[in-house]
């Protein structure tokens, strides 16, 4: 897999994880256990943004 498709894949997949930790929080009867995985998420679909627009770019995130 070229370098793009590995960012791109590597994006796909935060943006699953984020969604995950999104639903675990709506799951979580504790308050600060769903607000630390809504933080979590928010930092991982960040991550994703961030990645996309390197990529978008032709930019090596490294």
């Amino acid at each position: 897999m070229s370098d793009a498709g590995e960012s791109r894949g590597r994006s796909a997949q935060l943006r699953a994880k984020a969604q995950e930790l999104n639903e675990a929080a709506e799951r979580s009867t504790d308050a600060d256990e769903r607000q630390r995985l809504r933080d979590k998420a928010r930092r991982l679909q960040e991550q994703s943004e961030q990645e996309s627009r390197m990529d978008d770019r032709g930019m090596d995130p490294l």
